[in-house]
């Protein structure tokens, strides 16, 4: 099982990046995909979840409206668009995957992890 996480970088605020993260060894359509960020000094919480087929999604009240997250179950591979970027989103940004129930917004709740990319926002 492998997740790959490609396009951070440093980017000044209010510029957009992609994510993307893909995904091996696994079904990846039969799994909840999400993206964490974790700043230093602090824990990894959940920014956007998919779920299963790509039904439903779940965003973190501060990226809402300004982030999207996607999946494509042909190339399995999961994106996170960030439009609008701020400093406080400066963090190393992990895809996780999870085949659990429920609305798993927690990171013990997913099973496989990818090694994280760094996205900074600064002027």
């Amino acid at each position: 099982v492998q997740l790959v996480e490609s396009g951070g970088g440093l980017v000044q605020p209010g510029i957009s990046l992609s994510l993307s993260c893909t995904a091996s060894g696994f079904t990846f359509s039969s799994y909840v995909m999400g993206w964490f960020r974790q700043a230093p000094g602090k824990e990894r919480t959940i920014v956007a979840r998919i779920s299963r087929r790509g039904i439903s999604t779940y965003y973190a009240d501060s990226v809402k409206g300004r982030f999207t997250i996607s999946g494509d179950n042909v190339k399995n591979t999961l994106y996170l668009q960030m439009e609008n970027l701020k400093p406080e989103d400066t963090a190393v940004y992990y895809c996780a995957a999870s085949n659990n129930a429920g609305v798993l917004l927690r990171s013990e709740e997913y099973k496989y992890w990818g090694q994280g990319t760094q996205v900074t926002v600064s002027s």
